[in-house]
């Protein structure tokens, strides 16, 4: 008779992983049970509008600039990645400040913290500017690299060659 062997890993994972996946879990559902203590109707019917406007209209949008992007790129689609992070970066930010960079709870943030609600969108502008200068940082590091790679370890230049 054959005897099943038995995987020597959990195929789970390691159990610190178990252990933070079980956290943030715990943490969630606390979470979650806070925020439905009000009125919870209000909250599902948000979380379903979010979930039906992200599916429905803004995934589409997303999804035909980037194929758009892809195919201006043409041959060159290695290069797409460097304006898809940091746009994609910058896009998530505008979303989740998007009330504060465009003014509209400016009175009732200031009423609530006593600090200024005027330099968010300064901010958001600065950091979307730092993320392509960033990605654009990378993109020249690796372009001198496989230069160098293609011409040689001596770091001749083709013309040299």
């Amino acid at each position: 008779m054959i005897r099943p062997r038995l995987p020597r890993r959990l195929p789970f994972g390691s159990p610190l992983q178990l252990l933070l996946l079980s956290c943030s879990f715990a943490l969630s559902a606390y979470a979650g049970v806070r925020l439905l203590e009000g009125d919870w109707f209000d909250v599902a019917l948000w979380f379903v509008g979010a979930a039906l406007l992200h599916d429905l209209v803004l995934l589409p949008l997303y999804a035909a600039a980037d194929r758009a992007l892809v195919r201006a790129a043409g041959e060159r689609r290695r290069r797409v990645g460097f304006v898809r992070v940091p746009a994609a970066l910058s896009l998530l930010l505008l979303l989740v400040w998007f009330p504060l960079i465009g003014g509209q709870v400016s009175a009732r943030y200031g009423a609530a913290t006593s600090l200024p609600a005027d330099r968010f969108l300064a901010r958001w502008l600065l950091l979307t500017a730092v993320l392509f200068g960033a990605s654009a940082l990378v993109f020249a590091a690796r372009s001198v690299r496989v230069m160098r790679s293609r011409w040689g370890t001596k770091g001749r230049t083709p013309e040299e060659s």
